[in-house]
């Protein structure tokens, strides 16, 4: 692990950079290091800081809107999730997806795929898949961010449970030279390019296996929904963030663009099963379960298994964007009942996010910059997905259509949800 050099934390706290660096704004404009950063929020200066009167999601998300009641838009699709997949009929819902996951796969050598990551959730769901009598290959996106012990996990898991591994391995170079592109063009979605290359694999194992099920290890319940303005992804705005800020191609996985998406989903049929919500999953009794039966560990954080999204959140999200995305999760738990909204408040006001000064030098490191080169990357002034080409025009436009298949479940509802709605 590199040296942490203490200058280039605490210079960052100081207004210096007006003077060094042409991405700075005006001091009359700035009023906080974090306006320096990232700006006034345009909601700010719109409306006062609010906060769900049922979770704890507030004003930092833009895209946020309430009701007359004060509950937000992230909450009322919690319910209506929970409309589709109620824990009153789990046990015959659920019983029912693996009858058609087994009769789909009958004489063939897998049933379906489960992506894994060494992380609690998709450890569970592979957990949960061989509990229920099924016959899964484990698939696993090597991006060579994944901590040891995420590894660990995944390997104690498949060999206890007596799953195949396949290791699809990213071309370092490659997947690096996509990431700074995304940091390049300051967007808040700089950690797509694993989330999206993961899904790409998993269709592209399923289709080349002749598999009809990928089992997905997301639930709403201990997750929730990010907001888009936070976490967006497309096919189409990943390739335009590295047509303009990237170099090379991308070889060594698909980007999965909307052709291939249908393709897969409406040719090949291949659907996507997020298993956790069909049970009542709780994240505490998980752990529990999953030390116990297969020596799994936790890894001290949020998707921090990885090391390059323990960079991208403890550090990157909350200190240039004012992003927070421990209120996704907690606010998830507080609509499951997992903890109060009160606890969830009492630990957002507790302390801001922390980060590990070492892991943000050993990631800027590997990215194969210098601190002054990274200085001038972190400094830029934040962009949204609105700024790049992206499918959600045509989503919007093609709403109807993909309620249909939503609810033919030739496509996961929370696609519409989140971005048709």
């Amino acid at each position: 692990m590199i040296s942490v050099p203490k200058e280039f934390f605490t210079k960052w706290k100081k207004k210096e950079r007006e003077k060094r660096w042409p991405f700075a704004l005006p001091r009359q404009k700035v009023r906080s290091f974090m306006e320096a950063i990232v700006g006034t929020p345009e909601v700010a200066t719109k409306t006062a800081y609010r906060r769900c009167s049922r979770c704890v999601l507030d004003t930092t998300v833009s895209d946020i809107w309430f009701d007359e009641a004060g509950t937000c838009k992230y909450c009322q699709i919690h319910d209506e999730m929970e409309r589709l997949h109620p824990l009153a009929n789990m046990e015959e819902d659920l019983e029912r997806i693996i009858r058609r996951i087994k009769k789909a796969g009958r004489n063939k050598t897998y049933d379906c795929i489960v992506g894994v990551s060494g992380g609690r959730d998709s450890i569970y769901t592979l957990f949960l898949a061989r509990k229920m009598g099924l016959r899964p290959l484990a698939v696993y996106f090597d991006n060579g961010w994944n901590t040891e012990i995420a590894v660990s996990n995944i390997r104690k898991a498949t060999d206890l449970l007596r799953v195949d591994l396949h290791t699809v391995m990213a071309d370092l170079d490659e997947f690096k030279d996509l990431q700074r592109a995304f940091l390049k063009a300051s967007v808040p979605d700089a950690d797509i390019p694993t989330v999206y290359a993961i899904h790409s694999v998993l269709y592209e194992t399923a289709a080349k296996q002749g598999i009809g099920y990928i089992l997905h290890g997301h639930s709403f319940r201990t997750e929730g929904t990010s907001p888009i303005s936070w976490t967006y992804m497309d096919g189409r705005y990943i390739k335009d963030v590295h047509r303009r800020f990237g170099s090379g191609h991308v070889r060594s996985f698909k980007i999965m663009t909307l052709p291939y998406l249908l393709y897969y989903s409406l040719v090949k049929r291949i659907r996507e099963v997020r298993l956790l919500e069909y049970i009542d999953y709780n994240k505490k009794k998980a752990d529990e379960t999953l030390a116990h039966d297969l020596g799994w560990v936790y890894y001290g954080g949020y998707h921090h298994k990885n090391l390059y999204t323990k960079f991208f959140q403890s550090f990157l999200l909350p200190n240039k964007f004012n992003i927070d995305k421990r209120k996704t999760e907690l606010s998830a738990l507080v609509r499951s009942g997992q903890v109060t909204r009160r606890e969830a408040i009492a630990e957002l006001e507790a302390s801001s996010y922390k980060y590990d000064r070492s892991v943000v030098i050993y990631a800027v490191a590997k990215l194969g910059w210098t601190l002054e080169e990274w200085e001038a990357v972190y400094f830029r002034e934040p962009r949204s997905h609105k700024d790049f080409k992206t499918y959600l025009p045509l989503i919007r436009l093609l709403r109807l259509p993909i309620w249909v298949a939503c609810k033919l479940r030739l496509l996961p509802h929370i696609l519409y949800l989140k971005y048709a709605s």
